[in-house]
């Protein structure tokens, strides 16, 4: 007989039930988020003589020491989602009412019970997991970017206008660097063309034909600024250009690190084949998909997991049909990104793309339905371990047509 434990975790300490498989409470006691207390768990769990391989342990996350610890020492695990628990809280009770104690029995329950629903859960390779990690810096950083990028705009807006149009984007390196040594208009003006050149060629700047025009912008006669203003956002664009020069500087060193551990994936050639995904899609897809594939038996789960299927209610005549907000977020995110880049170059998806719009979709539910068909595409190809064939794609579209 298998013996059956949950776990309500949470920051500080972790409530734990042990059940047998009539549904009887063996155990119930707490246990701090330490070394110490994840001990006294084992210990518990070795004194009542059951098999490592028939203790079944159910909690609400994967990202968590504690269960780093479970699988060190070679427990079988369930990762139950939150929301599974929480729809089941008035299985026992009447009300909803519940703590720590009562949401640990049920979810010790729940493995009882719908076991067959939840696969055993086990991590992904460590080239996944480290691309995971790394990806998920890349994605803060680019926000983070972005809110620095905007403020440093509407500082130089107000005392310095003749730096935001000098490079492509004020948050490239070399405009950093710029204004870096160059943060008022005053110091801009000392700037002789030859200076000017020679500082953009030392920073590797690629578009050396675009310099006079450049030049011409920095010494375009603006309204002057309060000498007071200018001294103290001064400060302050420094400040901000070398934080955000650190920033894209790392997350460009992230970029080629995620490259490289792509590349050493058994199933790059998989997601590299897909047409738009590029440098950070492609590894953001396969880091979704993971390693193991008995986690997605159907492509149903993955879409539903990412959030592109909608969800169906059906009663009698009646039948609605909503969009589904329990979903993994981020995944969700790069899908819909991938169909977007995928309509650069793929016809079919373009023109699928076209008939959500013509049907009254707005672009969000159109691309959203794309991403849902592509995700069924690609958990095809990642079983069946195949490369993508837009030739052999179209055929197929075009047979399906036919019957």
């Amino acid at each position: 007989m298998c013996t059956l434990i949950g776990i309500d975790w949470s920051k500080n300490k972790h409530n734990i039930c042990i059940m047998n498989e009539a549904g009887a409470q063996i155990l119930r006691f707490s246990i701090p988020h330490s070394t110490s207390g994840f001990s006294d768990l084992e210990a518990k769990v070795n004194k009542l003589g059951v098999p490592l391989t028939d203790c079944l342990i159910a909690l609400e996350t994967a990202h968590n020491l504690l269960i780093d610890f479970l699988w060190s020492r070679g427990f079988c695990l369930y990762v139950i989602p939150p929301s599974v628990v929480s729809s089941n809280r008035d299985r026992h009770r009447s009300s909803r009412a519940h703590n720590d104690d009562s949401d640990a029995f049920l979810i010790a329950d729940l493995l009882r019970t719908d076991r067959h629903r939840f696969a055993p859960w086990k991590p992904d390779g460590q080239l996944v997991r480290r691309m995971k990690a790394k990806l998920s810096l890349i994605d803060s950083l680019t926000k983070t970017i972005t809110a620095y990028s905007n403020r440093l705009q509407a500082v130089l807006l107000r005392y310095y206008p003749q730096a935001l149009g000098l490079f492509s984007q004020v948050k490239t390196q070399i405009g950093l660097r710029f204004l870096i040594a160059y943060p008022t208009p005053e110091a801009a003006l000392s700037l002789t063309y030859s200076d000017f050149a020679g500082f953009c060629r030392s920073h590797g700047y690629t578009q050396p034909h675009l310099l006079p025009d450049s030049y011409a912008q920095l010494r375009q006669p603006v309204p002057e600024p309060d000498p007071v203003v200018t001294l103290a956002h001064k400060e302050e664009t420094v400040f901000l250009a070398k934080l955000l020069l650190e920033m894209v500087r790392h997350k460009a060193r992230e970029i080629r690190e995620v490259q490289k551990l792509f590349a050493q994936h058994p199933d790059q050639a998989i997601f590299d084949s897909l047409p738009g995904a590029g440098d950070l899609l492609a590894p953001k897809l396969l880091v979704m998909f993971g390693d193991h594939r008995e986690r997605y038996p159907t492509p149903q789960t993955i879409r539903a997991l990412a959030g592109t299927c909608p969800v169906t209610i059906e009663s009698g005549q009646k039948r609605r049909v909503r969009f589904r907000r329990g979903c993994n977020r981020d995944d969700r995110h790069t899908a819909q990104q991938f169909a977007k880049a995928s309509v650069r170059e793929a016809e079919w998806a373009a023109a699928y793309l076209s008939l959500c719009l013509a049907r009254g979709h707005s672009k969000s539910h159109a691309y959203r339905c794309l991403a849902n068909r592509w995700l069924g595409i690609i958990w095809k190809l990642w079983q069946s371990r195949e490369l993508y064939d837009e030739t052999y794609h179209l055929q197929q579209i075009r047979r399906h047509r036919r019957r």
